[in-house]
């Protein structure tokens, strides 16, 4: 590589693969930044960038210069089907977010120690969207800040400092959250459970602890809280109470899990007459990806009313924006330590007219009943496909919040993470993106943009049915039949 290259913007003109309305006039991939050959990013990146931080296809990377709606484009102007954002909430380069943030930039960004009219009427907006007396926000950068933040808002109004958690979570990357996320702890490289984390199971009724058909005339919402009211004794018999528990609405990292519907409600008594308080860690699930509500949570019913409610990653589109909304008597608690929070970009009024704008996106094109449709549409097409295919082992999700859970054996329902590897190696070569996770990384994760089309989906699953067909007949070649 040159030892110096051009600040300068570069022109590349890309190919028919993108939209129509962009192959007319080029675009500047590369910004005030040089554009350099991939070979050289790749090599710069393994040199400055930390082998921890994780590169999706390590073997073959992809190098994205580009995205607009549901596709992002390579440096060679090839499209792909994008099915693993679900930061891009409204989708890629939405025109109303990106107008939004460079108007504000232009005109002021500093931080909100100072009075303006986007912080208050941006969480006044947010805070209307949610029920009972959440009311009072802080706005920080990351869900990984905002659940920080939450567990130490939790431990001040309470007093205790015992959370309950549940196997296979992920709530952030700081060290308050690694030590509450089995997702991280209980990996190989992990420090182990600490003292005050109190992990309860999954309330997972396909492949958890407790099987709905185990126990088919019993409540699962009620065995599973059970399980929760359990850990609440244990840390009575140490002379122990919660603060907090937390849970993702609906559990991302540990396969796309829903909960069985009356089990928050239980389990939120349980803490609350223990002397804790409960956290809806709306992360990954919230801003209308289920489709009926705005906030997963909700989808449970009208009594679930969390105390702490953490949002991030979709908030800004892709900007780094989150928040923090709770109630007047927990911020009142937080207040009364003396202690003042501050954050210096928290709040700030770029950030608060690009998540205006993200509201503003999801109504104005009516995202939430979109993602109702071409959930229900994928849910469909995929149980076509699961009489036709016996690896598929479960559907389940709500909205455009979705796991295909693939198996060896429907009887046995081992995991198949092999097949699940396979099929997401040759949906990137057919330029369609989709990953897995799970605690054995068998669970197909759908998490697009909201602006995944009913045509994208029908994309999606013929190429899935068709790397099924071609791995049955694969192995039953393997098997000399």
């Amino acid at each position: 590589m040159p030892s110096s290259l051009p600040y300068l913007p570069v022109q590349v003109t890309i190919s028919k693969t993108m939209p129509k309305e962009d192959t007319d006039n080029p675009i500047e991939v590369g910004g005030i930044m040089p554009v350099i050959p991939k070979a050289d990013t790749e090599t710069l990146r393994k040199k400055h960038i930390g082998p921890s931080c994780k590169l999706f296809f390590r073997k073959d990377p992809l190098k994205i210069i580009r995205g607009k709606g549901a596709f992002l484009y390579d440096e060679e102007g090839n499209e792909y089907l994008d099915c693993i954002n679900n930061v891009a909430h409204v989708g890629h380069c939405h025109p109303l977010v990106v107008e939004a943030g460079q108007k504000q930039m232009a005109i002021l960004n500093t931080n909100s120690r100072f009075l303006h009219d986007n912080l208050v009427l941006y969480v006044e907006r947010l805070c209307k969207t949610l029920p009972g007396n959440l009311s009072v926000a802080i706005l920080v950068n990351s869900g990984s800040e905002a659940n920080d933040l939450a567990l130490r808002m939790a431990y001040q109004h309470t007093g205790n400092k015992d959370v309950i958690t549940l196997d296979h979570s992920y709530h952030g990357h700081v060290i308050s959250l690694i030590d509450i996320s089995p997702y991280k702890f209980d990996k190989p490289g992990g420090a182990g459970c600490p003292e005050h984390t109190w992990v309860a199971p999954v309330p997972d009724v396909y492949r958890g602890k407790h099987r709905q058909s185990e126990h088919p005339d019993q409540d699962m919402g009620k065995l599973y809280a059970s399980e929760v009211d359990d850990l609440i004794s244990k840390m009575e018999e140490k002379g122990r109470k919660p603060a907090v528990y937390i849970a993702e609405s609906m559990q991302s990292c540990g396969g796309q899990i829903i909960f069985p519907d009356n089990y928050l409600s239980e389990v939120y008594k349980s803490v609350r007459r223990a002397g804790g308080i409960v956290i809806a860690d709306e992360v990954q699930v919230g801003f209308g990806r289920v489709g009926s509500h705005m906030w997963a949570f909700q989808t449970y019913g009208d009594d679930v009313i969390p105390d702490i409610v953490t949002m991030g990653k979709p908030m800004g589109n892709g900007h780094p924006i989150a928040a923090v909304i709770t109630t007047p008597e927990i911020a009142a608690s937080f207040s009364a330590t003396g202690i003042e929070y501050f954050n210096t970009y928290g709040g700030n009024p770029v950030s608060c007219a690009i998540g205006n704008a993200v509201l503003d996106a999801i109504e104005k094109d009516n995202l939430m009943q979109h993602a109702t449709q071409v959930g229900d549409f994928i849910k469909e097409k995929a149980e076509e496909l699961a009489k036709k295919h016996s690896v598929i082992g479960d559907i389940r999700g709500r909205g455009m919040f979705l796991g295909i859970d693939l198996v060896k054996d429907r009887t046995t329902r081992e995991p198949n993470t092999a097949l699940a590897q396979h099929i997401l190696a040759r949906l990137k070569e057919q330029r369609i993106l989709l990953q897995s996770d799970g605690p054995y990384n068998n669970v197909l994760k759908f998490k697009s943009p909201l602006v995944f089309s009913k045509e994208n989906a029908a994309h999606l699953l013929e190429a899935l049915d068709n790397i099924l067909t071609e791995s049955s007949r694969a192995s039953t070649m393997d098997n000399g039949h």
